[in-house]
């Protein structure tokens, strides 16, 4: 067996845990994004050029109403900062690696960060292969989930009223999560009472934009302090 094959063996069996979850997910995806109105090649599309799940759960509301270039940006922006960080804990990792490190940052996702990062790779195995299949695989799932998802959209019978609470239940879920890894919650509270005052001054449908950039501020000049 060629060092791929050997390779590819090994990062399946590793990312079979995220099969799982983007199986799932992705699925639970494809079909919001049906009940949204739109057919299977726009998750399908999306899963595998954005790659951001949580937000291309934002972008299918977003593709609803009229395009705000500057909110999309923002939105992005704050959903996925962390992945900067992702990056810069790589570099090391993903050093030598060649033309393999560009698909592996355009890849990284918090699933395929955490296995990338604190898997050990099987002996005799070639390290830039390996990461490479896992991040591969884990995309890969999450398309085929979407896309399931969006196929499937139409021919369900029973009634999908409410599934778009799976977006409230995910950042919920977000939010919760991060809430139990950190030990100073200032963050999380500030960010709950700034999006809270935004929302009563400016309304519901103009208070992202200025929380999120009072967020990104306090945050900023939170991180200076420390």
């Amino acid at each position: 067996m060629g060092k791929r094959r050997i390779a590819l063996y090994h990062a399946f069996h590793t990312s079979l845990p995220i099969m799982a979850g983007y199986g799932f997910l992705g699925l639970t995806y494809g079909i919001y994004m049906h009940e949204l109105g739109f057919n299977f090649l726009y998750p399908m599309l999306l899963a595998l050029m954005v790659y951001a799940g949580s937000a291309e759960f934002l972008l299918g509301n977003m593709l609803l109403g009229s395009f705000h270039p500057l909110q999309a940006f923002l939105m992005v922006l704050m959903v996925n900062a962390r992945h900067l960080f992702y990056g810069l804990s790589m570099l090391v990792e993903y050093k030598g690696l060649g033309w393999k490190k560009f698909f592996l940052i355009f890849g990284m996702s918090d699933e395929t960060f955490a296995l990338t990062s604190a898997s050990k790779i099987p002996e005799g195995t070639d390290k830039g292969w390996y990461l490479l299949w896992i991040t591969w695989l884990d995309e890969t799932y999450w398309v085929i989930g979407a896309t399931l998802g969006g196929l499937i959209g139409p021919f369900l019978t029973f009634d999908l009223k409410g599934l778009d609470f799976v977006l409230t239940a995910m950042f919920t879920a977000i939010f919760a999560d991060n809430w139990l890894r950190e030990k100073d919650h200032t963050s999380s509270i500030s960010g709950l009472i700034i999006s809270g005052l935004c929302l009563t001054i400016f309304s519901a449908d103009h208070f992202i934009i200025p929380s999120m950039v009072i967020i990104l501020i306090f945050l900023t000049l939170k991180k200076r302090k420390v």
